[in-house]
């Protein structure tokens, strides 16, 4: 079940969150995922933040407005259709959906393109000098 995240979830949505960027981003220095958790935790509580919970959460997606800030799978819940869910879940509710990923993150980029997503712009991220690509759906 996709459901709102509650605010007493924070700490295991972040947990996801950091082992889902040292999984899928070892080519940034992991101190810099590790730096950033507390800033995250934060900013968890002004986005909307939405958990596929079956006995437990294993993933979530994050958005600000239409801007996917990420959607994140527990490593023993990847490649069983949650992260798809969620997206799907999200193509339901907005007509529109833009999120940056890194260019080395091939999975990502696959999973994206795989759900009807486009490059629109390319841009360095300038706290890390990683090459990274602006992604847009439109509904229609």
């Amino acid at each position: 079940m996709i459901r709102r995240m509650k605010q007493d979830e924070i700490d295991e949505v972040g947990e996801i969150w950091l082992n889902g960027n040292l999984e899928a981003h070892d080519f940034v220095d992991k101190n810099y995922w590790l730096n950033y958790l507390d800033d995250v935790k934060e900013q968890l509580k002004q986005a909307d933040i939405y958990v596929y919970d079956e006995q437990g959460i294993q993933g979530f997606a994050g958005l600000k407005d239409e801007h996917i800030a990420g959607i994140f799978v527990k490593k023993e819940f990847r490649n069983h259709g949650v992260g798809k869910k969620l997206l799907d879940y999200l193509k339901q509710h907005y007509d529109k959906l833009s999120l940056d990923v890194y260019e080395k993150n091939h999975g990502a980029r696959k999973f994206y393109h795989h759900n009807d997503f486009t490059v629109s712009l390319e841009d360095v991220d300038p706290d890390n000098d990683e090459k990274e690509y602006q992604l847009v759906w439109n509904k229609g």
